[in-house]
């Protein structure tokens, strides 16, 4: 049994690991209002520990808020999620900008697809997704990836209960049809405007023991760098190798 009392413990530190445990908990990296209305925190307290809390390296900001830092340890009873977003977005933001471009992790968990985490280039921001990954992983170059690398039969299953609607005049609707394309596709994905007119996306994939995902690039159809699609997927691919490492070891370590 414990001997210290309510009177020994100091509330200052208390607040400061309570946002640290809703920032690890979090599947979006966080506004600091938003993480003063999940902690019940003030708004002043909640920056104040903020800003001491990026100091110190156990949260980091991002343009989108904040995320776990770089002294936040990985070895905790559970896996949160924060140390895995941390990881993506840490990816997603070099992919952005060494390849100037959209960048989104995708990821198959319990039978679905979800995006992950998507950032944004400042020269080409990203698709706007109208309709949901869950009904257009067919279309999209991040959703026929993961669907590549499935065991057949979870492939099938997936396509058995999700329809395949024509979302442009390019998109692949007949199931035969995708499934050919699907089963020469392992190694990286295109989808040429089959989501969205005017847009060209390239996906590879991320893959460990415990994770079926893929990285994704989206680019104007017209760019002049999809010419050289060889070298955009040898970078991306680089990029998908060592997180897949990175997050392969945070599983281990926890």
């Amino acid at each position: 049994m414990s001997s210290w009392t309510s009177s020994t413990l100091i509330s200052s530190v208390q607040r400061a690991l309570l946002l640290v445990d809703v920032v690890a908990e979090a599947s979006r990296p966080l506004p600091v209002k938003a993480l003063a209305n999940k902690s019940g925190l003030s708004l002043g307290t909640t920056y104040n520990l903020v800003r001491t809390l990026i100091h110190e390296g156990y949260l980091r900001g991002d343009s989108d808020g904040l995320l776990l830092g770089p002294r936040f340890p990985a070895m905790r009873g559970q896996d949160p999620y924060g140390v895995f977003l941390a990881r993506v977005r840490e990816t997603l933001t070099k992919v952005s900008d060494e390849l100037g471009a959209a960048a989104y992790l995708s990821r198959y968990c319990d039978g679905e697809i979800n995006v992950v985490d998507i950032v944004d280039a400042a020269s080409h921001p990203r698709v706007a997704l109208w309709v949901g990954i869950q009904d257009s992983a067919h279309a999209t170059a991040l959703g026929k990836q993961i669907l590549s690398n499935l065991p057949p039969e979870e492939r099938l299953d997936y396509l058995s209960r999700h329809p395949l609607p024509e979302l442009t005049q390019h998109t692949i609707s007949n199931r035969r049809a995708l499934l050919r394309q699907l089963e020469s596709a392992q190694d990286a994905t295109i989808d040429r405007q089959e989501y969205a007119l005017g847009y060209t996306c390239l996906a590879v994939p991320v893959l460990n023991d415990d994770t079926v995902g893929s990285l994704a690039i989206s680019l104007p159809a017209d760019d002049r760098r999809i010419a050289d699609l060889a070298s955009l997927t040898d970078k991306l691919r680089a990029m998908a190798a060592n997180l897949s490492l990175q997050l392969a070891a945070d599983r281990f370590d926890t």
